[in-house]
């Protein structure tokens, strides 16, 4: 699209203020349209016909960005892993705008809004799968998908996952962008047809059907967030203190409920930092108050194996029995839960030796298996600890593996009055639109919340606070089309951008070939017709 370069000092300035704009669409602030504002002055920004000018114009936006999405890790553990994380992550937003630029040279591309539009949207999910993936198993925050838990976009989740909801914010970011620049030209048909576009691309989610009926009966379900006696790393200085929040917090229940009304009990991750199996108080707090409220109690504990190491357990407690099934979280995070390069990086931050003893991944998907009397069958129950939440894979798989519900156990104290919990909210919501499932997310100290099939909030706590949940959930056994077609999205996103990289490639290499020619034809010396000799005069 052929337009007057934007100023460098104005395209910085643009870049900047666009990431900001864009984190201002995520919760708290949670202004969902601001979303498409800001990927659009990220496109105004870069439309100057220069590669590695654009890529800096990226990073410039996503460090603008992730340094105020992520600050809840400068609270958690300082000023050096914050900027290294939020740097990190900006460099997929340079690639993405480097990569632009060179896609849009492309012949076709270049005179075709549409497929401009298509392109960049496409490569922008590239971006986040990629950095989803790598390095140390990648960090999904922050995907566009994510700021649109209330908005109709976010019901596009039911459709391909979170990839598709961050697509159609890029696609009309980009619209709105090429209104702008069509509004500079005067060409106001374009400007008309890009506006209605981008609206209906705002819109579409509302013909998404998101079903919130039970299909497989309801749980009657308590949850139990104990809440800690101070913020910050320090939250489980007393682990005996922070089991006891959760056991009181077990037995406040029988205020709404009477013995045996529940289903099941949920506790949060770290609920116990005991491990009950082999800490014997720890283990008969647990049973004591199960029995008290006569139903199982899905505990988030510590496992720690004499081989070294530790893992992060859902622990199905049945009164009188103790465990009967579990989960062990999948994707430990890497600099929180396990230090990887652990030598190389404590040059840095000697925060990385506040993590003792490394988290080992578990290796089974996330489903835990409760037998129901009062269903008189056994109710498949998806397990999802922490920042798992984020990861498209875990949380289908638990689907797939017949999940007739959402459960997230996470534990936010260390991230104190920060937007962390918030954030992962609106993941839970994504996640439940995205399944069909009715999804609980269970905090040490908030916010916790039950959430509708359709991603609705159905009930929720506050941030630090001693709270207790009651909720009758629907179970659903239907698969959502996302769940089916799920692990092909991203092979579908990365043929397309090396199908762009290749046309790219020969759109390059035709360049580089006519200005050869060109060069050739300047400099070769111009032919002139032979004077001969005049014949002798006689």
């Amino acid at each position: 699209m052929p337009a007057r370069p934007v100023p460098r000092l104005l395209a910085l300035l643009l870049a900047a203020a666009g990431g900001l704009v864009a984190d201002l669409a995520f919760p708290d602030t949670g202004i969902w349209v601001l979303a498409p504002v800001g990927v659009a002055m990220l496109f105004l920004a870069g439309n100057r016909d220069a590669p590695w000018w654009n890529a800096l114009l990226g990073v410039v936006w996503g460090v603008t960005f992730f340094l105020r999405h992520i600050q809840w890790a400068q609270y958690a553990v300082g000023d050096v892993p914050w900027i290294a994380l939020s740097v990190l992550e900006a460099f997929f937003v340079g690639a993405v705008m480097l990569v632009w630029t060179w896609v849009r040279r492309v012949p076709r591309i270049g005179r075709s809004v549409l497929l401009q539009v298509l392109s960049f949207s496409t490569l922008f999910v590239a971006g986040e799968v990629a950095r989803s993936a790598v390095p140390f198993g990648g960090f999904p925050w922050g995907r566009l998908a994510f700021s649109q838990a209330e908005s109709a976009l976010g019901r596009l989740a039911w459709v391909a996952g979170a990839p598709l909801v961050s697509f159609a914010v890029a696609a009309a970011g980009a619209l709105l962008a090429v209104a702008v620049l069509a509004m500079l030209r005067v060409q106001l048909i374009t400007v008309g047809a890009s506006l209605i576009a981008a609206v209906a691309i705002l819109a579409v989610g509302l013909a998404v059907p998101l079903g919130t009926q039970a299909e497989s009966g309801t749980l009657a379900v308590g949850a139990v967030q104990g809440n800690v006696s101070k913020p910050g790393l320090d939250a489980f200085e007393n682990r005996r203190e922070v089991l006891t929040n959760h056991v009181d917090g077990t037995y406040s229940l029988l205020d709404s409920v009477d013995q045996g009304d529940l289903d099941i009990v949920l506790w949060p991750e770290n609920g116990s930092d005991y491990d009950p199996q082999v800490d014997a108080e720890a283990a008969r707090d647990i049973d004591d108050a199960a029995a008290a409220v006569g139903a199982p109690i899905l505990v988030g504990a510590q496992e720690f194996p004499e081989s070294g190491g530790r893992y992060n357990v859902g622990l199905l407690w049945e009164p009188g029995v103790g465990v009967v099934d579990r989960y062990a979280k999948q994707h430990p995070a890497p600099f929180a839960e396990y230090i990887p390069i652990r030598e190389l990086v404590r040059p840095f931050s000697s925060a990385v030796d506040l993590v003792t003893r490394d988290m080992i991944a578990g290796t089974e998907v996330g489903v835990v298996d409760l037998d129901s009397e009062r269903l008189g069958r056994t109710v498949s129950i998806g397990d999802v600890i922490c920042f798992e939440i984020a990861y498209d894979g875990l949380v289908r798989d638990s689907v797939a593996a017949g999940a007739e519900m959402l459960v997230v156990q996470t534990n936010n104290a260390s991230f104190g009055p920060t937007a962390e919990s918030t954030q992962q909210l609106a993941m839970s919501q994504i996640r439940a639109m995205e399944t069909g499932r009715a999804t609980v997310q269970i905090s040490t100290v908030g916010v916790s919340a039950v959430i509708a099939p359709n991603g609705t909030v159905v009930s929720r706590t506050g941030l630090f606070t001693h709270e207790q949940m009651i909720e009758d959930v629907a179970l659903r056994t239907s698969t959502t089309p996302a769940v089916a077609i799920g692990p092909a999205v991203p092979w579908v996103v990365l043929a397309a951008t090396l199908a762009l990289l290749v046309a790219a490639a020969g759109a390059g290499a035709q360049r580089r070939r006519e200005r050869a020619a060109e060069v050739t034809g300047r400099g070769a010396p111009r032919s002139r017709p032979s004077a001969g000799r005049s014949a002798p005069k006689k």
